[in-house]
């Protein structure tokens, strides 16, 4: 596929919610060339509604092959084509597709910001995700399947529930009411409310430091992390809150607690649910969600792995900036994740949509898409062989640039001083 090679973000203000279509001011900043820009990805952002159809879709593949009395292998193994697709598929095609490369012209943001057809888009994964998790309860409590192709719907389930969390992420940060509650309901699936407020204001305030639980530590495998981020980030959404409610003099479990109400959504939508199936369905209501918030964690654990931002004389840490967060531009990926990750623009325009993301060349580059990037996250020799190394290039080899998971800080800075010391006597001696 031939793209546009990526240019630098300039500016970098927060353009999101900015005015209409571009005007002759706009136009007359523009190059030739880019006044005929047009998205060319425009239609392709439908794509990003199918994992939402991932468990209507494999229901549809197994009807088939039930009508065509398909070998039982196969009709068994396609309940479990949720982790194909994510793990298999999309790979496959960022290796076809390739780079996607193409950024809109910085005068083009607002007009794309403006155009509604993006956000209903974005809107469409809710309803197809609420439709496939209640085929899903109808298949489990009625659908005669044994358990273990109902394992493999329930961890189909997840892929969609996991993506739906960077949907919600996608809400989230926007500034229109219906936009963030309908991040809250999506976030119900998984019950994972607590992450509209922990990512908003947690997450991003603290990103790229130690005290950021959600930014992953090099010499810190995928498991630790999990189990060291997923309860933490808890408590400090629900300290979040209760400190905003408290200056306005309210108390913690009043209904304007961001947590609080996301939560009450989950219990509601997943008690209706049980109420409507029955009781039965609760262990695969739970798998999902475990898969679910696993899948989205590992995404965190690759954003920001071993990156750090330095301290100032003042005691305060450096703004965040791209060389901050890990950046992937595989075309495939892109689409299906809501441009998650061009991250470095993410963070310095938080609420800027999807559509208008930019690459940044300046930002450090995952060597291939998310989805190749967990599985090899879930093997931890193969993630450290891979990524210490890109790191450390990254820093020149300058391991007091890292931010280093403590208890293998030792082992870290004698291996890399050592690796900096023979790179400094090659350069030396050439």
């Amino acid at each position: 596929m031939t793209t546009t090679e990526s240019k630098p973000i300039a500016g970098g203000g927060d353009t999101a919610g900015g005015s209409g279509s571009p005007d002759a001011t706009y136009e007359s900043h523009l190059t030739a060339d880019e006044q005929k820009w047009i998205d060319k990805k425009k239609y392709a952002w439908i794509f990003s509604i199918v994992p939402a159809a991932i468990p209507l879709i494999i229901w549809g593949v197994a009807e088939w092959m039930k009508a065509i009395d398909a070998p039982v292998f196969f009709a068994h193994a396609s309940w479990f084509l949720g982790p194909i697709a994510v793990f298999i598929l999309i790979p496959i095609g960022d290796f076809v597709l390739g780079r996607d490369g193409e950024n809109a012209p910085e005068e083009f943001v607002p007009q794309l910001e403006e155009t509604k057809y993006y956000r209903i888009v974005s809107y469409l994964y809710f309803p197809v995700m609420l439709a496939s998790l209640i085929l899903c309860c109808w298949q489990w409590k009625y659908g005669g399947m044994e358990w273990y192709d109902k394992l493999g719907l329930a961890w189909s389930m997840g892929m969609t529930s996991g993506i739906g969390i960077v949907a919600a992420h996608e809400l989230g940060h926007k500034k229109t009411g219906f936009e963030r509650w309908l991040a809250k309901i999506v976030l119900a699936v998984p019950a994972y409310g607590h992450f509209y407020v922990e990512h908003n204001k947690g997450h991003h305030v603290k990103v790229a430091t130690p005290e950021d639980p959600v930014s992953s530590r090099m010499g810190e495998n995928a498991y630790t992390y999990l189990l060291r981020s997923i309860p933490r980030q808890i408590p400090r959404a629900w300290n979040v809150e209760k400190t905003r409610l408290a200056r306005s003099k309210k108390g913690q479990f009043n209904l304007d607690n961001d947590v609080w109400n996301a939560w009450l959504i989950t219990i509601v939508l997943w008690v209706a649910l049980v109420i409507g199936f029955g009781i039965g369905i609760l262990p695969y209501m739970v798998i999902q969600a475990v898969i679910g918030i696993a899948l989205l964690e590992f995404v965190n654990y690759l954003e920001h792995y071993g990156l750090l931002r330095q301290k100032l004389e003042d005691g305060r840490y450096e703004r965040c900036s791209p060389e901050h967060s890990w950046n992937s531009d595989n075309l495939t990926t892109n689409i299906f994740l809501y441009q998650l990750q061009r991250h470095s623009d993410h963070h310095a325009n938080p609420t800027r949509r999807y559509q208008s993301l930019r690459s940044d060349v300046f930002a450090p580059e995952l060597p291939a898409g998310y989805a190749t990037m967990i599985a090899a996250a879930a093997m931890p020799p193969v993630w450290f062989a891979i990524m210490d190394r890109r790191l450390m290039q990254y820093y020149n080899y300058d391991i007091e640039r890292a931010n280093l998971h403590p208890s293998k800080a030792a082992k870290l800075r004698k291996k890399w001083n050592r690796v900096a010391a023979k790179q400094q006597q090659t350069v030396k001696a050439g």
